[in-house]
């Protein structure tokens, strides 16, 4: 399981350096989204996370939590096998069954992998375009598909499914040149969550027995 937070972590890296609009539609859609996502202090979010590529017949599916500081780099991916844990400075790999945690620095570029970006992946480096409205079960969800100014990225394509009454995501696809699709589906969204500044931070005393890597 450990390609499946990997590619977690790559869904969040689509900061890219240029940024382009060219839907009308889209733009206010997200311009909605983006304001009510910042209104908030600390998000907390199960779900799932899925890497299918049919051609190399691979379908993995991993449940976990990600706490997020909606306007800080700061978060705490918590999975079965592994935590990703970042205070916006300093991030934390935590590798559960090999009882080892890596310990690097947060990547400042524009291009960095950032898991707290994962509700505004949008916002820059990216042209958009509403595709319409999709209905699943009571709910309906407003479709925008992205794509990368940079034509030489492996993604060509990121599908949001946007509440259209709640303005949230709770759905993006990844899709990848090479064949690879990534989903990650929002199962719930707890919103101003009241969390200890801990959470952002590994303490590695508090896991005896645990070796600690430092790659900075």
């Amino acid at each position: 399981m450990k390609k499946l937070i990997v590619a977690l972590v790559i869904i969040g890296s689509f900061g890219l350096k240029a940024s382009a609009q060219t839907d009308s539609k889209a733009k206010e859609i997200l311009a909605a989204v983006s304001k009510k996502y910042r209104s908030y202090d600390v998000v907390k979010t199960d779900f799932t996370f899925t890497l299918n590529n049919a051609q190399a017949k691979v379908n993995e599916t991993q449940q976990g939590t990600l706490y997020v500081k909606a306007n800080a780099n700061k978060y705490k991916v918590a999975m079965t096998n592994q935590d990703l844990i970042s205070d916006g400075k300093v991030q934390w790999t935590y590798l559960k069954n090999d009882k080892e945690v890596q310990i690097s620095n947060v990547d400042q570029s524009s291009d960095a992998i950032n898991p707290a970006k994962i509700f505004t992946i949008y916002e820059k480096g990216f042209k958009y375009l509403y595709t319409g409205e999709k209905k699943v079960g009571s709910k309906t969800y407003q479709m925008i598909d992205l794509s990368p100014t940079d034509t030489k990225k492996t993604i060509f394509k990121v599908r949001l499914s946007i509440d259209k009454v709640s303005k949230q995501i709770a759905n993006v696809v990844i899709f990848e040149k090479n064949g690879n699709t990534y989903t990650y589906n929002v199962k719930t969204f707890s919103p101003n969550i009241k969390v200890p500044a801990t959470t952002f931070a590994f303490d590695a005393k508090k896991h005896p027995g645990v070796e600690v890597v430092d790659l900075r």
